[in-house]
């Protein structure tokens, strides 16, 4: 079955790939339509996001299509950037892209205390049908704290700062196995995973 996973984000395709290996599911993503106008994702929670990307590119390429929406919450920052997370530095005129992304929350959260410097990795995925009906989503919710500087060459967006405290890492410091066995996504897409192979033909 064809399976359209609604991101460009190298990091995303990565992760989605692993994890459906294996699976009767063969992934493709926005990649393989460089010309396509991307999708506004005009929602205010992930699972608004997630759910008008999945209905809007299932429609437009009449293909099952996999979308999520997943950033940070903050709770020193009232639980920001949110569903701004990939947009953050932009939004404040600071650069663009995960380095600067990185820089800015460095920069908030620089007389917050380690006790207060919790937060949590959020993901929603939306399955929608060839007619870009969603059928499916779920949640996944990985914990932990910020870290004041960067550790760790692996992952993207804010792995480098997101430190699980269970594992003694940061999620940059995690092998790929490690982070799909504990991360939002992974999480969420295992969930889907089992609700696929009990709802889909």
């Amino acid at each position: 079955m064809d399976l359209l996973v609604a991101t460009t984000n190298p990091g995303k395709v990565a992760e989605f790939r692993a994890m459906l290996a294996g699976d009767r599911y063969h992934a493709r993503d926005l990649r393989d339509y460089p010309d396509q106008a991307a999708v506004e994702e005009s929602g205010q929670t992930f699972l608004a996001n997630a759910c008008i990307k999945a209905s809007a590119y299932a429609k437009r390429h009449r293909l099952w299509t996999l979308a999520d929406d997943s950033g940070l919450e903050v709770d020193a920052l009232s639980g920001k950037p949110g569903v701004h997370s990939a947009r953050w530095a932009s939004m404040h005129q600071q650069g663009s892209g995960d380095a600067d992304n990185n820089r800015l929350l460095i920069s908030q959260l620089a007389s917050v205390i380690d006790a207060e410097r919790l937060a949590r990795f959020v993901c929603v995925l939306a399955l929608a049908d060839l007619e870009g009906n969603v059928v499916l989503t779920t949640r996944g919710v990985m914990s932990g704290s910020i870290l004041s500087d960067p550790r760790g060459e692996h992952g993207f967006g804010y792995d480098p700062l997101f430190f699980v405290e269970s594992a003694g890492l940061t999620t940059a410091q995690m092998s790929r196995e490690q982070k799909h066995q504990i991360s939002h996504r992974g999480s969420a897409l295992r969930q889907l995973r089992q609700l696929m192979g009990l709802h889909l033909p």
